[in-house]
């Protein structure tokens, strides 16, 4: 597909990126030469100088033939009206991003007035992900498939676990517990395992089950996984707003530290549910006087990704807190991952990651049959959800016949609203829906997994 990109913060370039390595025609606009050139000479895209609202801009950038047009400049007017000008423009699908809570209660009649296939909110997404491992705060990340139904969940393998050296087919035949166990991180390589596969103290372990088995697994495994009752979140921002907003209906008390003042009496007018308290979190008595030890949860959401990351590291040598740390900058993910911060939230992944299940769901109409796509570990790993249509090649043979890529798993068969886990004599049938789990990112179509 064609797809033109307007705004090249972190999200645009992690979006160019990814969506190149997918080999769609990427052209890029930013007002910033020197930010063109960098993203230019370093990846294959086209890039444009100018900008996106300007109907000339577009149509330099080919807007005429384009698929997609994607707006994720930092001013949500300047995004919307990029959106307009490529509808009428060219006829194309549109993607804005709109962060002000202000448009948050308007945003169907936004999306449905100004045409946009989607307008997606970095701050929103980010908060439901906090919100889905307050609930789990045993996992590092949390996603769904059918509705909720299967869930797949990474947890760290902690210290003296009785799954030290224990093989992943010894999960079901020892601990008699019915979940999957897709992928193994070991250090920084990541591998879907086997039934040898052997995990070890210190593993990131990603599985599916559905929410009661995930329960049972994480009870017979010894790891506490009881719903957190109390949460303290450093930095009044808006994910900090949007998850206290969500987080308004549930048990969980909320204490929300600030330092600007006047921030401080909005959160208190539209929170009032919530606990606010005016200080800087960076002083460690203050911290300690309002519980830092004694909190189920501490999530460091500052738009600082140093203070986030010190936050953290003091809040784990000081409690058993459920750790959530946000961080904006993505160049160091590797050293970020290796520190002890418990949850670690990349806004901009979060939204490149939606952003790249749509077009993955827009080329359903261009053959390929996607249907929804998850990143397991950021560009190692994927979970995918294939709609099975009469393909000779797989449908009808039992997948131990089949010549299946090396590193890839088929996880679940759903077969008229049944999840079936499969064994080698179980077939792929038309109209099922396949989820598949694999290292080799990039797959299209359901044939993709045979060699």
């Amino acid at each position: 597909m064609k797809i033109i990109i307007v705004g090249c913060g972190k999200v645009g370039t992690t979006l160019a990126e990814q969506l190149n390595r997918e080999n769609h025609d990427i052209v890029i606009i930013d007002k910033n030469a020197r930010v063109i050139n960098t993203i230019t000479e370093r990846i294959d895209v086209m890039g444009v100088v100018g900008n996106g609202a300007v109907y000339k801009v577009q149509i330099e950038a080919g807007i005429q033939e384009t698929d997609l047009l994607i707006a994720t400049t930092n001013s949500d007017e300047l995004n919307m009206l990029c959106c307009l000008i490529a509808k009428k423009a060219g006829n194309c699908r549109t993607i804005a991003r709109i962060r002000n809570p202000e448009y948050g209660a308007e945003i169907n009649y936004i999306r449905d007035e100004l045409g946009l296939s989607m307008a997606i909110n970095p701050e929103m997404a980010a908060a439901l992900e906090i919100s889905r491992l307050l609930r789990f705060p045993s996992a590092i990340k949390i996603d769904t498939f059918e509705k909720g139904r299967i869930e797949v969940l990474k947890f760290l393998v902690p210290n003296n676990s009785v799954l030290h050296n224990m093989s992943v087919k010894e999960v079901l035949t020892k601990l008699n517990c019915n979940v999957l166990i897709c992928a193994i991180e070991h250090g920084h390589d990541v591998i879907i395992p086997d039934g040898n596969s052997v995990m070890s103290a210190g593993d990131k372990i990603s599985f599916m089950a559905s929410h009661a088995d995930a329960s049972a697994f994480f009870k017979q495994v010894g790891i506490d996984n009881t719903t957190v009752k109390t949460a303290m979140l450093v930095g009044g921002g808006k994910i900090t707003y949007y998850l206290a907003k969500i987080l308004e209906h549930t048990k969980i008390k909320i204490k929300i530290l600030e330092q600007d003042i006047e921030r401080c009496h909005e959160l208190s007018e539209i929170l009032p549910k919530a606990m606010i308290i005016h200080g800087d979190a960076s002083h460690q008595d203050l911290l300690i006087q309002e519980g830092i030890r004694d909190t189920a949860a501490f999530a460091a959401l500052t738009g600082f990704d140093e203070e986030n990351i010190m936050l953290s590291l003091y809040a784990a040598s000081q409690s058993k807190a459920k750790l959530i740390t946000k961080v904006n900058r993505i160049a160091f993910e590797d050293v970020i991952n290796s520190m002890n911060l418990g949850s670690v939230i990349y806004p901009k992944l979060i939204t490149a990651e939606i952003i790249l299940q749509y077009v993955r769901a827009m080329q359903n109409s261009m053959g390929s049959n996607v249907e929804r796509l998850y990143k397991i570990v950021a560009d190692k790993a994927e979970a995918l959800e294939f709609r099975v249509a009469n393909e000779p090649s797989i449908v009808g043979i039992p997948l131990e016949k089949l010549e299946l890529k090396r590193n890839l798993l088929v996880a679940y068969i759903i077969r008229k609203g049944q999840f079936i886990s499969p064994r080698g004599k179980d077939t792929i049938e038309e109209d099922d829906r396949v989820i598949v789990v694999t290292t080799v990112t990039g797959l299209n179509d359901l044939k993709d997994i045979l060699k």
